[in-house]
């Protein structure tokens, strides 16, 4: 009762879901699966949100009736037992090492793009980010979710004016004269998928709503309609715009609007990218502090300051990717490469989700549970290899968090 003023109703929480699906990848994800697949990255969009709707109803009837600061980690141990569910857990915790800086070096560009900062000043405006996390987060997610509903509706309004602006303007989009090529589109999804990867972030949040039961069906899905036709209009804005600029919609919005666009684009592109590590943060630092409240983690970090935040495993997860910011910065990487490794790994996670929910949720659901697992099937066509990531973590950690249930039940036979 005392916490009630730190919750979360629908509308903050769709506020929060749309920045964190929309970051930093809205001006930059549809730029390259147009390098992918050409004009068809249209019909890769349109296809990959028909699909992803099914899948975040399931999420968010799971999370309405099963409120858990582990999200799926504890969807999963509901209907399979303790040692799946913590094996999605520890696979979700470990995304982080690839995920976070994915997610940074992405805001950079935007700070490079609005600054022209050479490149010496990336580690350190990196790890300056990492900072600012560690305090946008220190009192819980309410005040960062008022601020980032405004963002939310301000990336919307800029998106709606280019849209505008660009239908007004004598050229069309021309249709693509290029043979289709399903492994293109197929692949381009699979790339695209990043952009929605947050759905679940709102299931270990759903403890911070006020009514779970009533407000998290509305916040998951009116973000995640909001955010298709946002990447929607995006990517039909730049399939004709050929540049040799970083990040082409700058280059559209100075020929829609007349300039600034450095300034507009870099502005959001910065708080988008910092809302979507803020979402990820905070959901993660509650998965590792249930983690620990289970035993799977040390019981350091199953501790609460007095706003009700996992203190030290937010300082822990913030670690963690502050050191794998300074790895990657030495070190040669794609980042093509590393947006597919943790879509892999999400692809596991959302496929195991879909499983449980086969279990957990009413008999009538079960079209869109079977459509969430064909979902999951395709993305991971698409993702080919990248996959190996995801498979690897399963490998590892599947029969270690076995091992350790088997000698917990060993060492206390009598504790249920």
């Amino acid at each position: 009762m005392s916490h009630s003023s730190h919750k979360i109703g629908r509308w903050h929480g769709a506020g929060l879901l749309t920045t964190t699906l929309l970051g930093t990848s809205v001006f930059i994800l549809p730029q390259m699966t147009i390098k992918l697949a050409g004009d068809y990255a249209l019909l890769s969009w349109v296809l990959l949100i028909s699909a992803i709707l099914p899948v975040a109803m399931v999420f968010a009837k799971l999370s309405s009736h099963y409120p858990h600061a582990g999200g799926p980690a504890f969807f999963v141990e509901k209907a399979f037992g303790v040692t799946a569910g913590r094996t999605i857990g520890m696979m979700f915790l470990f995304v982080v090492p690839i995920g976070a800086p994915a997610a940074i070096i992405m805001t950079y560009w935007f700070i490079e793009t609005l600054l022209q900062l050479p490149p010496v000043w990336s580690l350190p405006v990196q790890l300056a980010i990492v900072g600012l996390l560690l305090v946008l987060n220190y009192r819980g997610v309410q005040f960062s979710a008022t601020l980032q509903l405004g963002l939310t509706f301000i990336i919307t309004l800029v998106v709606c004016a280019l849209l505008i602006g660009g239908s007004l303007m004598p050229a069309p989009v021309s249709l693509s004269t290029a043979d289709f090529r399903l492994d293109s589109t197929l692949a381009a999804m699979g790339l695209a998928f990043w952009s929605f990867l947050g759905i679940e972030a709102l299931s270990h949040l759903a403890n911070d709503f006020r009514d779970p039961k009533r407000d998290l069906v509305p916040a998951i899905m009116l973000g995640t309609l909001l955010v298709g036709a946002i990447y929607i209009g995006c990517t039909y804005l730049l399939v004709d715009v050929t540049t040799s600029d970083t990040l082409a919609m700058v280059d559209v919005f100075n020929q829609i609007i007349g300039g600034y666009g450095a300034y507009v684009i870099g502005l959001l592109g910065v708080a988008g990218g910092l809302a979507t590590v803020n979402v990820y943060t905070a959901s993660l630092s509650r998965l590792a502090w249930s983690l620990s409240q289970d035993g799977v983690l040390p019981v350091y970090f199953g501790t609460l300051n007095r706003y009700g935040v996992p203190q030290r495993a937010l300082q822990a997860i913030l670690l963690i990717m502050s050191m794998t910011l300074i790895i990657t910065h030495f070190s040669t990487h794609n980042l093509e490469d590393l947006i597919g490794w943790v879509n892999g790994v999400f692809v596991l996670i959302y496929l195991a989700s879909m499983l449980a929910a086969f279990k957990l949720l009413s008999p009538r659901l079960r079209p869109l549970v079977y459509f969430g697992c064909l979902f999951c099937s395709v993305i991971a066509l698409g993702l080919g290899n990248k996959m190996l990531y995801a498979l690897a973590l399963f490998t590892l950690f599947a029969p270690l968090i076995w091992y350790q249930q088997r000698h917990l039940k060993l060492k206390h036979p009598y504790s249920c």
